[in-house]
């Protein structure tokens, strides 16, 4: 299977066949196997209006994307080049290519609204190609007008003055190439000129309005270039993918280099709402949902493309987190460990490491159940592996005690020890075996218990043989029972401490899993709701950008609507810093953790409500 850095040429990535949207099979698993965070640039126009040879420039060749002819337009459907990017060595950059728009061949302009749309969605840059000047007609053959029916930001029903402010959150950069034909223009103020509204009330001007509003709404960053002809020579035009640089008009040379070098230093990761950044996978993954929800006949959604690419993206970042964890663990862990302890240790680094690959990767877990699980997941590994540890401990030990006691178990078969002076013997010789036994090194956490068990088992043999020993008095017999019975009340003591210790090491466990996890998960949190309101400053900026606009253009009346908008987006702003939501979250988060770690207990509840308190 071709790899996305071995791509040699552009593979269609979107089927445009008789009015249905396909994804092709072979052009996702290009782009899902790409695990670095992807740079995308579309480009939609008007057919055989040159898009083709800019993406061919933007991927460092002159042939790839089919530039067609003057006579029919080639791209069908929307196709994918992915390359290296030249700037980042840590990105893909992935470059889209759409069919021409209002190509006569089609007849069905509602397909051109879902490429349009679909390229929106894609995106971290749109580049939007045409020919000649930006007047009317040229802003009418854009679908900007068109996107509030064919996006919807939330599935919850849509509140007024909402949609502008969120779509920015969700845009790409807006990038708007011309060929002028050599008129002499500043492009970016042009641009801006030609985005100026018109005054009057007049529906014909309403509507004329209507998609300059559009674009200055959702494209608060907007850029534009313009293009003098590649050539004079209309042959060499007809097949510019043939033409060598040196046979290219010089000041279009350099046009078209300013252009990808803007694409190549400004145009960022395709990212989410939020700060999720987009990888091959991931945008693989939302290309799928957008198009089965169009081809369903259907709204694309992005908030339920977002949770539905979450799904996938949580569960995934469990199984990452539990994977490393098990790698980590088998690495570090040497059975058996002297105490439980030591074990523990070793899991609370690994599980801090898991947890913070979870939290790496994990995004739009509002419910917390995954994370939940990643809890429940490795509180059973690590069990697993302290009952390994117990299983190795045992049978070591159980081995060497048996070989040590083979001598004795052969000499107490025979009846060596069933004479007079006979328990002295056996005395002496037990004695050895505990010797032995005590300076063995890396006995485990199941030492006493095992040694216990064997002693327990000599019991009734050891009372036998001092019993029949002639040698010794009743008196001294007595004193040899209770002594025997002071060593095993002795060792039971030691045993029981033991196992008093390792039980409160287990809860003290399940309190720094909790902590850990709270811990984590309050630094995401803070970190997503600085972002968030990073997102909103962004947007509020823009309306008031927009709104200085409007009234230097003397639309007072629509200026003075924006301030309902911006006091709607400032009451966000103020939910968004206030910490008694963070507070309540962790809170609930904590109560379910306390579920999975019963053995924390107090220890945690007097945890979670100091941290509750701290934060109101």
């Amino acid at each position: 299977m071709t790899s996305a850095e071995s791509m040699q040429a552009p593979v269609c990535l979107v089927e445009n066949s008789n009015g249905e949207l396909i994804v092709n099979q072979e052009a996702l698993q290009i782009l899902t196997s790409i695990t670095k965070p992807v740079v995308v640039v579309a480009i939609v126009g008007l057919y055989r209006t040159g898009k083709s040879y800019l993406m061919n420039r933007l991927a460092g060749k002159n042939k790839g994307f089919s530039l067609g002819s003057t006579v029919q337009s080639h791209t069908k459907g929307i196709w994918m080049w992915c390359v290296p990017h030249p700037r980042r060595s840590d990105h893909t950059l992935v470059l889209l290519d759409t069919e021409g728009l209002e190509d006569p061949e089609k007849g069905d302009s509602k397909n051109d609204s879902w490429i349009f749309a679909l390229a929106i969605l894609l995106s971290s840059t749109f580049v939007y190609n045409s020919m000649n000047t930006i007047n009317h007609q040229a802003l009418e053959q854009i679908y900007v007008t068109e996107l509030t029916d064919l996006i919807k930001v939330k599935s919850s029903p849509k509140l007024v003055g909402e949609d502008s402010a969120d779509f920015v959150g969700f845009f790409p950069d807006f990038v708007w190439t011309l060929k002028l034909d050599g008129h002499p223009i500043t492009s970016d103020q042009y641009l801006e000129n030609a985005l100026k509204l018109r005054e009057g009330k007049h529906p014909r001007i309403q509507r004329a309005n209507l998609p300059r509003e559009c674009i200055r709404k959702f494209f608060p960053k907007r850029k534009c270039f313009t293009f003098d002809r590649p050539t004079n020579d209309k042959l060499l035009l007809a097949h510019l993918e043939d033409v060598h640089d040196s046979q290219l008009e010089p000041i279009f040379k350099e046009q078209a280099n300013e252009f990808c070098s803007y694409i190549f230093s400004n145009t960022k990761p395709k990212t989410l709402s939020g700060g999720i950044i987009i990888s091959g996978n991931r945008l693989g993954m939302l290309l799928q949902t957008y198009v089965k929800t169009i081809s369903s006949g259907d709204i694309p959604c992005l908030e339920n493309a977002v949770l539905t690419l979450a799904e996938i993206e949580n569960s995934a970042a469990v199984q990452r987190a539990t994977d490393h964890y098990l790698k980590q663990m088998v690495l570090k862990v040497d059975f058996p460990t002297d105490t439980l302890q030591d074990l523990l240790n070793l899991h609370a680094d690994c599980e801090k490491e898991a947890i913070s690959i979870f939290m790496k990767y994990s995004f739009k877990d509002d419910t917390h159940k995954f994370q939940e699980k990643l809890v429940q997941d490795l509180e059973t590994k690590k069990n697993d592996f302290i009952h390994q540890n117990e299983k190795e401990s045992t049978k070591y030990c159980q081995t060497k005690l048996d070989y040590f006691s083979q001598t004795l178990m052969e000499a107490i078969s025979q009846g060596t020890f069933s004479v007079p002076g006979g328990y002295k013997h056996y005395r002496e010789e037990r004695e050895k075996i505990l010797n032995n036994y005590d300076q063995l090194p890396k006995k485990g956490v199941k030492a006493h218990e095992v040694l216990q068990k064997f002693l327990q088992s000599l019991a009734m043999t050891e009372e036998s043989i001092l019993q029949t020993d002639q040698a010794l008095t009743d008196q001294q017999k007595a004193l040899e029972v209770e002594q025997v019975k002071r060593e095993a009340a002795e060792k039971e003591k030691v045993l029981l401490e033991q196992q008093q210790k390792e039980m409160e090491q287990k809860m003290e466990a399940q309190q720094r899993t909790y902590e850990e996890n709270i811990k984590q998960l309050e630094t995401k949190m803070e970190e997503e709701r600085e972002q968030i309101m990073k997102e909103q400053e962004k947007m509020l900026e823009h309306k008031l950008k927009e709104q200085k606009q409007l009234m230097e253009e003397g639309f007072n009346e629509k200026a003075e609507q924006m301030n309902k908008e911006m006091d709607d987006l400032r009451k966000r702003m103020s939910e968004s810093q206030k910490s008694s939501l963070l507070s309540s979250i962790l809170g609930g988060v904590g109560a379910v953790l306390m579920a999975i770690l019963p053995g924390a207990g107090k220890l945690i509840g007097l945890k979670l409500m100091s941290i509750g308190k701290s934060l109101k």
